[in-house]
């Protein structure tokens, strides 16, 4: 009876192990919004101490050469989502607050993909993606397809971005504390309503437009938004208090499913404009208003992972931190942000910034964190969001059907840091494109400004072709066209190549 009983205690301890072994990750995608290279202590900033992400890259791996695919939000994050690089499909640019989906409802995506493997999906936060079948949508009603139609089991947003009417959250399909006595009206074109605009009264503003950005229509809680808006006056949120309802709510998906697998987007609004931060870090940083956002993402990162603690989760929760473009000083308000950047480099080592193809507009911060299962370190490998489909098909033994995904590439090994090769060619995308293979980069001729005035960055457009070396002049100083025709011929044939797929 003794054998008996020690060879099935035996047996269940095999079980459990096994059990244990094999229980699938929590993953979590953290996103910021226009946080930059240099934004971060753990990247080198002097004048910003962000000590929760440093902690996440202590425990983690930290990517020196990491990208979005592109240097402006929605098509980064249309190639997150879908595995496929934006430039090829029309109508990915920078969305209006009442644009139509884009993601398709009917292939792959990356909460889809979490959710085939047993996942419980969620959205908190940013979307700018679209929401419903047309522009012309009824805001008092359901609003769909969104998110929950391209994977996510539970989304808390604001539709596009916090200078963008409509300023209210959608939970699931609909707008969160809507009266239906007040209905909600968007109109991109014309005013609707009589709420007083940025432009007609800005002695009614707290936070002045910087002139010609178009940040002057409807205001709401004191600042001047793109497009016009009228109704729905109790659903408005308040700016300083956007983080912490995300937050609560991203907690509130932890939380709630703490018991089995769960993938939860969490896409920040920090440091996009406006820059609203709440009271409790304004003034904190020196740097002006930008500088307190980011002292508040960090805080936010803090509390999130504070959380997954005390759910006894930490050992099986992947973190990924990362951001969707390069940095901007100067997009819509008067902020600070310029006048008080005092020798703050949020662009790092790197030229350009937001909008621009030079490598500040896609090189971004990028952090994974697997406590115990990834050894902490940095890594020089060559990795972009739009391979996370697959890296995660990969871990998650699933299949990607033919035609979904195409541009998406299985980089785990690189992302676990069990090696140090990622990708061999990346396409960048700004207004232009360009390819970098190995140390190469080539940007392609384009006609428009050098200089984008408004936002003060250099858009790395150039009549002619260039060429730069990144292992030796990652600032992209020097251009070797001239020097290597030949390189700039395979490269330029290359990029075709890829371009006709």
């Amino acid at each position: 009876m003794l054998k008996i009983f020690f060879g099935s205690g035996i047996l269940l301890f095999v079980c459990l192990n096994c059990f244990a072994q094999t229980k699938k990750p929590n993953v979590i995608v953290i996103y910021a919004d226009d946080l930059g290279y240099g934004d971060l202590s753990c990247y080198g900033a002097t004048k910003l101490h962000t000590p929760n992400v440093d902690q996440l890259a202590k425990e983690g791996i930290r990517f020196t050469n990491a990208h979005a695919t592109s240097s402006t939000c929605t098509p980064s994050r249309y190639a997150l989502m879908t595995g496929q690089y934006p430039w090829r499909k029309q109508g990915t640019g920078i969305l209006p607050g009442d644009a139509a989906l884009i993601i398709p409802t009917e292939k792959t995506t990356l909460p889809s993909l979490f959710r085939k493997a047993g996942y419980q999906t969620g959205i908190v936060g940013k979307w700018h993606l679209g929401l419903g079948e047309q522009v012309e949508k009824n805001w008092n009603g359901e609003v769909k397809p969104g998110p929950n139609e391209t994977g996510f089991d539970y989304s808390f947003i604001f539709p596009a971005t916090a200078d963008r009417v409509p300023t209210v959250f959608l939970e699931n399909h609909n707008v969160v504390a809507l009266d239906k006595s007040d209905p909600i009206e968007v109109n991109y074109k014309e005013k609707v309503g009589n709420d007083p605009t940025g432009l007609e009264h800005p002695e009614l503003l707290k936070l002045k437009s910087s002139p010609g950005q178009g940040h002057n229509q409807t205001i709401v809680n004191g600042i001047g938004r793109i497009g016009y808006m009228s109704g729905g006056h109790t659903a408005r949120w308040t700016d300083e208090e956007l983080s912490l309802t995300f937050l609560t709510k991203a907690k509130q998906f932890i939380r709630d499913n703490s018991k089995h697998p769960f993938f939860l987007y969490f896409t920040l609004t920090e440091p996009h404009v406006p820059r609203m931060p709440a009271t409790m870090f304004k003034d904190k940083s020196g740097l002006g208003l930008r500088g307190d956002a980011i002292l508040q993402l960090d805080w936010t990162i803090g509390e999130l992972t504070k959380q997954i603690a005390s759910l006894g989760l930490t050992g099986n929760t992947i973190i990924i931190f990362t951001s969707d473009n390069g940095p901007v000083l100067d997009d819509g308000y008067q902020d600070g942000a310029v006048t008080q950047l005092h020798g703050h480099t949020p662009w790092g080592p790197f030229r350009g910034g937001k909008y621009s193809i030079f490598e500040a507009g896609t090189r971004i911060p990028w952090i994974i964190s697997w406590p115990g299962k990834i050894k902490p370190g940095v890594s020089t490998a060559m990795v972009c969001q739009v391979d996370m489909i697959q890296s995660f098909a990969h871990l998650l033994k699933q299949t990607i059907p033919d035609g979904d995904a195409p541009d998406s590439e299985n980089m785990w090994t690189a992302l676990t840091g069990k090696s140090q090769k990622g990708r061999s060619i990346l396409i960048e995308h700004g207004n232009v494109l360009s390819i970098v293979q190995n140390n190469w980069k080539y940007i392609e001729p384009g006609k428009g400004p050098k200089l984008f005035g408004p936002v003060n960055i250099e858009s790395g457009i150039d009549e002619q072709p260039q060429l730069y070396d990144l292992e030796e002049d990652p600032g992209e100083k020097n251009n070797l066209a001239a020097q290597h025709p030949e390189k700039v011929r395979e490269l330029a044939g290359l990029l075709q190549e890829i371009r006709n797929k």
